[in-house]
């Protein structure tokens, strides 16, 4: 098990105060995609406590899902966002390591109870035009 930021030693007061503002829901990224969603005209719920993994976006009819990960904490490959702190190197691997396994946990899942699941990286919302497009194949 890992060590919440909270609880490790040695950790500056200041990057601990950071890490404690990011929460899990309605980030920015997530609200991008949301507006995205609600300009093009579809309706969706938020947060199903039901599902697997407590998905960011969900369209119920469709049985489908959409997750708006972080580049940072759940590693988009080859993202410059994806960086690693220098510091406490065996705590982030370790943290990241358990972030990647519980997303796949929970695709796998879903997938298992009959749900499509679509990622959308926090990079990948800058380009609104690429973004709409994504949407709108995804929920077809």
């Amino acid at each position: 098990m890992t060590t919440s930021l909270a609880e490790a030693p040695n950790i500056e007061p200041a990057r601990s105060a950071l890490m404690r503002r990011i929460g899990p829901k309605n980030t920015k990224p997530e609200m991008v995609v949301r507006q995205t969603l609600h300009r093009l005209g579809y309706r969706f719920r938020l947060h199903a406590k039901e599902l697997p993994g407590r998905p960011d976006i969900v369209f119920r009819p469709r049985k489908k899902v959409i997750f708006v990960h972080g580049c940072f904490w759940h590693r988009h490959p080859g993202c410059r966002k994806s960086t690693s702190p220098k510091t406490r190197r065996e705590f982030w691997e370790a943290k990241f390591a358990a972030n990647q396994a519980r997303d796949a946990r929970v695709q796998e899942d879903l997938i298992a109870l009959g749900w499509q699941c679509l990622i959308i990286w926090e990079c990948e919302t800058s380009d609104l035009i690429c973004l709409e497009d994504r949407l709108k194949v995804f929920l077809r």
